[in-house]
């Protein structure tokens, strides 16, 4: 999909040589990284300027200093977490393809439809069959059950691309659907920090039960800016239980693959992470949601004005709007770049589901948003 966004933007350019194009497409921050953390990243990089404080290699599950920060995290939340179950990452990306490599290649995946590409093309590259959890306006975007026995299934919440964000109730249904089948729950909380409302969850081990059969994956880019820093975290919990599997054995497996194919994330890297989770760099993270959720807001006020549909971007950085006007995905796509050069992401690239759908992205200077809304405003036809 963003390959062919890039051949279609690349073509206007060049039929258009001159005429400036607005990004509300790409889910990638934009703003500067914070005081707080742009320290901790000098801080690491100074460390490794001295013999006495250079470090290579780390601890195979990251930096202790690092896990015990996101132990204290999640206590905050209720969460109880023991350091071994903590593993740090590149970034979610990657721990969301890679962690199906330590299950058997006739599992059964679920996926919503429509989907962040990641868990579908990781899993049809692994040559594991995948059944779809259709997301539409009559279940509020958030996948029903799955229909059939799923032995892996992921979830994202806030979601990408709809915005959905799944209740306590919704939550729950999957993790006793989980219990019930020996299934594993593949929780992507990426985006978890947008939540504004206290009622919804931001962890889905803030539901009974949740530890013996999810695994959550998390990430600093979204929320402190660290799209272009790569790191985040994995937690793989002891209780952990599949089939015929005992406690700590998902664990171990995951130990045994990382250990094995992974050296760790960038000591740099690290020292940010710290620095984002201190009390200061996590005030600066909110005042960087609340600039990208004004952003969503914007967007959202001006399609409706406009006679969108609109779903989403109330606690994500991205909006879902239905298409009105009897034009595909794809079609309505051309029809944004072409006559008000703003790009989107079509909507049937996420899946199925998809198809009449755009998804606009609050990742953007203001100023450009309101650029783009205003060329949408003057110059798309409906």
């Amino acid at each position: 999909m963003f390959s062919e966004i890039a051949k279609r933007v690349k073509d206007f350019s060049k039929k258009n040589p001159g005429v400036k194009i607005m990004r509300l497409g790409i889910g990638d921050t934009t703003r500067p990284l914070s005081p707080t953390i742009i320290k901790g990243l000098k801080k690491g990089v100074q460390k490794l300027s001295d013999v006495k404080t250079y470090t290579g290699y780390g601890n195979a599950q990251g930096d202790i200093k690092l896990r015990m920060a996101l132990a204290d995290f999640y206590k905050k939340r209720n969460i109880d977490l023991d350091l071994g179950e903590i593993f740090i990452n590149d970034g979610a990306k990657t721990d969301s393809a890679n962690i199906q490599s330590i299950f058997g290649p006739d599992n059964i995946i679920a996926v919503a439809d429509p989907v962040y590409t990641v868990y579908r093309d990781s899993n049809i590259i692994a040559g594991r069959n995948i059944i779809y959890m259709p997301c539409n306006e009559a279940n509020g975007f958030i996948p029903s059950l799955p229909n059939e026995k799923a032995d892996i299934i992921y979830l994202c919440s806030p979601n990408n691309p709809t915005g959905a964000v799944a209740t306590q109730k919704q939550l729950k249904a999957f993790v006793d659907y989980a219990l019930k089948n020996k299934a594993v729950i593949i929780f992507d909380a990426a985006y978890a920090e947008y939540i504004l409302d206290p009622t919804l969850p931001k962890s889905i081990y803030e539901i009974e039960g949740a530890k013996k059969c999810a695994i959550e994956i998390n990430s600093f880019s979204k929320w402190s800016g660290f799209t272009g820093v790569r790191l985040g975290w994995t937690v793989v919990p002891m209780d952990l239980i599949v089939e015929d599997a005992k406690k700590g054995e998902i664990n171990a497996l995951w130990y045994r693959r990382q250990s094995t194919m992974f050296n760790g994330a960038s000591n740099i890297s690290v020292e940010g992470g710290l620095a984002a989770l201190s009390i200061v760099g996590q005030k600066e993270s909110k005042k960087l949601i609340a600039y990208y959720m004004n952003n969503s807001k914007l967007i959202q006020q001006s399609l409706i004005q406009l006679g969108f549909k609109v779903f989403g971007g109330e606690h994500a950085p991205y909006i879902w709007a239905k298409i009105p006007t009897g034009l595909n995905s794809w079609e309505f796509f051309d029809k944004l770049l072409n006559e008000a050069q703003v790009v989107v992401t079509p909507g049937s690239g996420f899946g199925r589901e998809g198809e009449g759908y755009i998804r606009l992205s609050a990742f953007a200077e203001t100023q450009e948003v309101k650029k783009a809304l205003e060329s949408i405003k003057k110059n798309l036809k409906l």
